[in-house]
């Protein structure tokens, strides 16, 4: 884990100050690569009363389609509540739903002005596009539906599921040592490990195992975080976007300083 991320674990989110929030904006807030983005501008962005904006459609709680196909989740919510501070009403945005693979060259190459798409800030990530406030702190998380599992050392000589080669292997390694590690290729294959009983637990990530545990309550997190990832939004570098990443980066810390995103991860369900 880097220097950044290792600051990290000892803030939350929920409870940080305007002028925190404010200090952290400098450390995403990189200018000048090689890269030309072509997002719209804030003048813009004004005229034409809308903003563009890059979600996920299939990561419940964070962005997801209801029984009635309607997109929701904590990451709609802060595009919404974006849209309505910004530009006056909630419905003044488009959401474009994105893949994974997807989330920054969307950005990169005009197709939308933000992403709000579960991206962790990262200092490669931040070379090519600039990354907001945090909004929420995900980490990894361990699930299982065995009743006999409550705290870490339960899974000791236990077998635990963790994505081939991902970094939730070393922190697994680290917090549960005498475990047995399962490599699996996704999260579906983990989950039939698990409704097999070939496994005991999975190790993931909490903004996607919170989503399980909504949808199978046999499901339950263990108390513990293994790691602290701060989620941000993708925003184009350039000085010609000064004003629509200052414009994101003061609502997200109004937001964090007047409780309503640790209201809002509270509804969602999310740790």
């Amino acid at each position: 884990m880097n220097n950044r991320c290792n600051r990290w674990l000892a803030i939350n989110p929920l409870h940080l100050v305007l002028s925190a929030a404010i200090l952290i904006i400098f450390c995403f807030s990189i200018l000048g690569t090689g890269f030309s983005a072509s997002a719209a501008q804030w003048p813009e962005i004004q005229r034409r009363g809308y903003l563009n904006i890059a979600v996920k459609d299939n990561l419940r709680p964070l962005g997801f389609r209801d029984a009635n196909g309607n997109l929701q989740g904590l990451e709609i919510d802060l595009a919404k509540r974006l849209a309505a501070d910004l530009l006056g009403k909630a419905d003044a945005v488009k959401l474009q739903p994105v893949i994974n693979r997807d989330r920054l060259s969307v950005v990169l190459n005009q197709k939308v002005d933000l992403a709000i798409a579960r991206v962790t800030a990262t200092n490669s990530r931040a070379r090519l596009v600039s990354l907001s406030v945090p909004y929420y702190f995900d980490g990894t998380f361990i699930v299982t539906k065995d009743t006999n599992i409550q705290q870490l050392r339960d899974l000791a000589k236990r077998k635990i599921a963790v994505i081939m080669h991902s970094d939730t292997i070393a922190q697994v390694r680290y917090y549960v040592p005498n475990a047995e590690l399962v490599g699996v290729n996704s999260y579906q294959e983990a989950r039939e490990q698990i409704e097999s009983n070939a496994v005991t637990a999975f190790a993931a990530d909490a903004s996607v195992l919170s989503g399980w545990v909504q949808q199978y309550p046999q499901y339950r997190l263990l108390p513990t975080k293994l790691s602290t990832e701060p989620l941000s939004v993708v925003m184009p570098k350039g000085l010609q976007y000064d004003e629509l990443r200052r414009q994101v980066n003061e609502a997200i810390a109004r937001y964090i300083a007047q409780g309503w995103l640790q209201e809002r991860v509270k509804y969602w369900g999310l740790p």
